[in-house]
């Protein structure tokens, strides 16, 4: 049963008939594809040709496909939705080469019924967004966003829907993270309003026509949605994204599918084309959800890719093979960049692109170098380290800043890096030529002690040379302190150029964590 597009006035005018105590709801969701066309490894990063042959790689958009297919045919005649929780842009050499083109075409040929706004869907301002919301012919809505004042955006994102499945009236309602204008470019035009009060104004509004069934489409992590589930009244189920939170009902340490909140269902799909989820809600006579059931499925070598893709992503992939398995370094063992790990404490990851910045710029008197957490992607497996890896890792396209600030200034980046590590925000500070501790514990802004710069300890009111990426230098990540930095410049060589050659001349590269960063 496939589902069609109301218009507010049609939504209006769908009589609700005698609705089934019975009614069954399917809907089959991913979030943060992050632009992972081909599949990836055990890693979230780059898949080698040969070990895909073998069976030891997952996802991809060819077993997306092909997974929601399965279900949709094993579904047939049933009520189905296929939604997407946002983030499709943005994580690898398919994004940074076609920008965009490529996650529109797959998703027009998936065919999903909606889709949120993720917050790196502005990577490349609104025009970005624009042309995704232009592409496909779904609807990609938030409704915690106003875009009436941005040229390119008016009309062009909706707050809220309502969709036709099964004679059924099913409202979409939608936020999106209000720091995206700190994690991505939107332009000052698109104005942020509170998550949980413009959903339950979009409730209101929907349940003002009649809409009795609402499903929050979400991009701003498991934490929000679980307090949107608590706080927003009329919602039956949040379906998110953000986080890339893995849900599952078999593997250890994952969050249980569905995670109940106050009797509301909380569901994700992790990320990386990994899993799809099948969430199943049955409604009672009063669009109250009485049962809810499902689980994410791991797209594994046992789910076959769709033939007609796999030829499509080869083309696609045919101008950027070379770059992407030229090998450019060797790897003494795994390099640990997981999210988990770096935005909560010093990684091995963080330490290899921090040293690799400070080790550029050294001769030019600087001292510090400081990356933030979300900048890094993926891990990278030990053995031979291509340049598709270190792109998988690095793939903003950042290039090196250098400028300089205050010991005082340096100590206020630090704790906004840390200021939100309950939530695994992306600004946590990775760090070289310094060290600091940090309890998590503290309030907020009174984090960070220890600060040692170059053995010594940090001079509040002594100008150092730093070393960042551009994101951060203009104020990426909360870094608004760095803004009026003294002599910056924002146009060095690329970060993950830097990176590669860095691993090419301490190869074979050893990773290693050294205590610069303690977590109490």
């Amino acid at each position: 049963m496939s589902a069609r597009l109301l218009s507010g006035a049609a939504a209006l005018a769908l009589t609700a008939g005698a609705a089934s105590a019975d009614y069954t709801l399917h809907i089959i969701h991913v979030n943060d594809l992050h632009s992972r066309i081909e599949p990836i490894n055990k890693y979230d990063s780059t898949c080698k040709a040969e070990d895909n042959a073998e069976g030891k790689c997952f996802g991809g958009v060819a077993r997306v496909a092909t997974k929601i297919a399965e279900l949709r045919a094993e579904l047939a005649g049933q009520n189905v939705l296929v939604l997407d929780a946002g983030d499709q842009y943005q994580g690898s050499l398919m994004y940074t080469t076609y920008k965009g083109d490529a996650e529109i075409e797959f998703m027009q040929q998936i065919g999903f019924d909606a889709m949120a706004v993720g917050n790196h869907e502005f990577d490349d301002g609104d025009e970005g967004l624009a042309k995704l919301a232009d592409g496909v012919s779904f609807p990609v809505i938030s409704g915690n966003i106003n875009v009436s004042g941005s040229n390119v955006l008016a009309g062009k994102i909706d707050d809220h829907l309502v969709l036709e499945v099964g004679g059924e009236k099913i409202g979409i309602v939608s936020a999106l993270a209000v720091d995206t204008v700190e994690t991505s470019s939107p332009s000052e035009a698109v104005i942020f309003s509170d998550e949980i009060e413009s959903l339950q104004q979009d409730v209101a509004v929907l349940t003002e026509q009649g809409v009795t069934k609402i499903i929050a489409l979400n991009h701003v992590g498991v934490g929000k949605d679980m307090a949107i589930a608590a706080a927003v009244d009329g919602l039956d189920a949040v379906v998110g994204g953000h986080s890339h939170t893995k849900f599952s009902n078999t593997e250890e340490g994952a969050m249980a599918y569905p995670t109940m909140v106050d009797g509301v269902p909380v569901v994700q799909a992790y990320a990386y084309s990994k899993y799809v989820g099948h969430l199943t809600l049955t409604f009672d006579d009063a669009g109250n959800v009485t049962e809810a059931s499902g689980d994410t499925i791991l797209l594994d070598a046992s789910v076959a890719e769709d033939e007609g893709i796999v030829a499509r992503v080869a083309e696609l992939a045919g101008p950027i093979e070379e770059m992407k398995t030229r090998v450019v370094a060797e790897a003494g063992a795994a390099i640990e960049g997981d999210r988990s790990v770096c935005r909560a404490m010093e990684c091995a990851m963080g330490n290899l692109v921090a040293d690799a910045m400070l080790d550029r710029v050294k001769d030019q008197g600087v001292e510090i170098a400081i990356q933030n957490g979300g900048g890094l992607r993926a891990s990278i497996d030990a053995g031979e380290v291509t340049m598709g890896e270190v792109l998988t890792v690095l793939p903003f396209q950042n290039t090196l800043s250098t400028f300089q600030v205050t010991g005082a200034t340096i100590v206020a980046a630090l704790e906004n890096g840390v200021s939100q590590m309950e939530e695994g925000a992306g600004r946590f500070p990775q760090v070289a030529g310094m060290s600091y501790t940090v309890d998590p514990a503290a309030e907020a802004g009174s984090r960070i002690s220890g600060v040692m710069v170059g053995g010594a300890p940090i001079e509040m009111d002594k100008v150092y040379g730093v070393v960042s990426n551009n994101y951060v230098r203009n104020g990426g990540d909360g870094y608004k302190m760095f803004r009026d930095a003294e002599n910056a410049y924002d146009y060095g060589p690329d970060l993950a150029d830097v990176t590669a050659e860095y691993i090419a001349a301490n190869a074979p590269y050893t990773p290693y964590t050294d205590g610069r960063i303690t977590v109490k």
